[in-house]
């Protein structure tokens, strides 16, 4: 690979991709993405630009269609810019190969879905495994990394459950697990709780804040849950394509209803 492994993991690359390790585990400069539908085109980010340091815990609001997901993708290595850089622990994206970034976003990011994403046929300490074998770790590591993950999480009873005898707070708990089965420095969560019930979902925000806070990983979460405020150190309002403002969470108003778009604080 044009650039190691080590460097795409630690951040430390020479060249053309950035060398010096900061404080920041992600920095997206003037990110442009345009999508083609028949002879229209959407202009889905227009000039998004944000730095997110190590150990943070954002959250990325705004309404249906403003850009959040899209960006959300963008940070992930799932979709590609059509102008602009994202720099992930100071390596640069655009210049890594598929491989390079396949070796990125499996041991550097870890992703937690609204709708779980978990595979039916495997038990919760097979899927939670699942990224340790992508990794090429020995079984009986991703064995004993899976159980304590699980057992973290508070399901070290249910291991050999699979997703259709868990409820949907226990899926999201098993997703959650396996997002951080490679020690990742960076989990993406994308509406982890949308599928839930209240209560439910506050359950699923106060573990995401504590392992935030207890493993040191930065949790970057899309979404439209105005609990997600309450853990998160800034939110990012994103609308029409760029980012509408960022606060603070000591400097944030929450008014029930606001959290749509259509009206904020």
């Amino acid at each position: 690979m044009a650039v190691t492994e080590e460097a795409i993991t630690n951040g430390a690359v020479n060249g053309p991709v950035r060398a010096t390790q900061t404080e920041y585990v992600v920095r997206a400069k003037d990110l442009i993405k345009e999508f083609q539908m028949g002879q229209e085109t959407t202009r889905a980010l227009n000039g998004v630009s944000l730095d997110i340091k190590r150990g943070e815990y954002i959250s990325i609001m705004g309404p249906s269609g403003s850009g959040k997901s899209t960006f959300f993708n963008m940070i992930g290595g799932l979709d590609k810019p059509n102008k602009g850089s994202v720099f992930i622990n100071d390596v640069d994206m655009a210049q890594l190969d598929a491989q390079e970034l396949a070796f990125l976003r499996c041991h550097t990011i870890g992703y937690i879905f609204q709708s779980y994403n978990l595979i039916p046929v495997m038990t919760a300490l097979e899927n939670v495994m699942l990224p340790t074998i992508f990794a090429g770790k020995p079984s009986e590591e991703g064995t004993a990394r899976a159980m304590e993950l699980l057992e973290i999480v508070g399901l070290g009873h249910r291991l050999h459950h699979k997703p259709s005898e868990l409820s949907g707070g226990q899926q999201q708990r098993v997703a959650i697990a396996r997002s951080l089965a490679n020690n990742p420095s960076i989990v993406l969560a994308d509406e982890p709780t949308g599928n839930l019930d209240l209560k439910t979902g506050t359950e699923i925000i106060a573990l995401m804040r504590k392992l935030n806070k207890e493993q040191g990983v930065t949790i970057i979460s899309a979404t439209h849950d105005h609990k997600m405020v309450d853990v998160s150190d800034r939110v990012v309002w994103i609308r029409d394509g760029r980012v509408d403002k960022i606060e603070n969470r000591e400097d944030i108003e929450v008014h029930i209803g606001s959290m749509g778009g259509e009206e904020e604080a």
